[in-house]
């Protein structure tokens, strides 16, 4: 049965003037982990790379989801039915299947009961995700991404056919139709692009930040749990750039050969102590780098996070 709410209900806290877009705790999520990152939506902006999209070679079946990813008897869906739900869910507890209850989406602002009208959006859509960086992820990088629930940002029930019209669309082709969520929504992408070191294109990037200038100045982004990243792939789409590290280069065991811009110094990396080697402009000798929390002088980096550094 649909009943279309006059309002949404989404979760911001006032502070200041600011909107602080939260990513508060659940069952699944991490969140006694150390935090990293957030602050001003434009300065977390600011962080992100630009870069093309890398379309080629998607399939919706490389990212496998809904899945018991953590063993507790509930695949992905009915983990995040059940966090969603702004009542107590009716809950098979033979299958954990959601039965019922009451669902709110913030996309739109109507409510729910039935599950089948509900459905689980990736909010950086796997294509997106794909295009932006994912084509470079392991198997397991890209299951983790595609079933996180350790950052509630990263997937919310919504009506299922306005998800249906998001589809893989970014900030730059589709936002909300609900405007009072939009700022909230758009702080939930860049911290999901953030968080997983997605790059975005130019205009995303760009409608992004017009938007936030005009609409969302006041956006204060929540801090962040390390995302699950598990290495990268061996080989890479077809369209990705095509110049690589020198093959005798030192790279860490489970990364494999990546392309040089891969490995530039200052950019973010995973997992810590891993080594690559990047070839400046010019030369023709490869410079080893270090995934690491600290620069080469020993500071920690401001954003807390690891990234490629020239030590020694």
């Amino acid at each position: 049965m649909r009943i279309v709410a006059s309002g949404a209900v989404f979760t911001v806290t006032l502070c200041l003037g600011a909107t602080f877009v939260t990513g508060s705790a659940s069952r699944t999520e991490a969140s006694n982990s150390v935090k990293s990152g957030g602050g001003a939506g434009l300065s977390v902006l600011q962080t992100l790379r630009i870069d093309n999209e890398h379309p080629a070679g998607y399939e919706r079946a490389l990212f496998e989801h809904w899945i018991d990813i953590d063993g507790d008897g509930c695949d992905t869906r009915e983990q995040v039915l059940k966090r969603d739900s702004v009542t107590l869910p009716q809950v098979d507890p033979y299958r954990c299947k959601v039965i019922a209850g009451d669902w709110v989406s913030p996309y739109d602002g109507a409510k729910w009961s039935d599950p089948t009208d509900v459905d689980i959006d990736h909010v950086v859509a796997l294509k997106e995700a794909w295009d932006s960086g994912a084509w470079a992820w392991s198997d397991a990088t890209r299951t983790a991404y595609a079933n996180d629930t350790t950052d509630r940002r990263t997937l919310v029930a919504v009506t299922d056919n306005v998800n249906q019209q998001k589809s893989a669309k970014d900030p730059s082709n589709w936002v909300p139709p609900l405007k009072p969520y939009v700022c909230t929504y758009l702080g939930n992408w860049i911290s999901i692009k953030a968080r997983w070191n997605l790059s975005m294109d130019q205009s995303e990037w760009g409608r992004i930040k017009n938007l936030l200038n005009s609409s969302c100045a006041g956006l204060v982004i929540a801090p962040w749990s390390e995302a699950p990243l598990m290495g990268t792939m061996l080989t890479s789409p077809t369209t990705a750039p095509s110049t690589s590290i020198t093959p005798n280069a030192p790279v860490s065991s489970g990364v494999g050969t990546q392309t040089n811009d891969f490995y530039r110094p200052g950019k973010w990396c995973s997992p810590e102590g891993s080594k690559g080697a990047y070839t400046y402009t010019g030369k023709s000798v490869p410079t080893v780098v270090t995934c690491s929390r600290s620069k080469a002088n020993g500071d920690s980096h401001a954003d807390g996070r690891t990234h490629w550094v020239v030590k020694g």
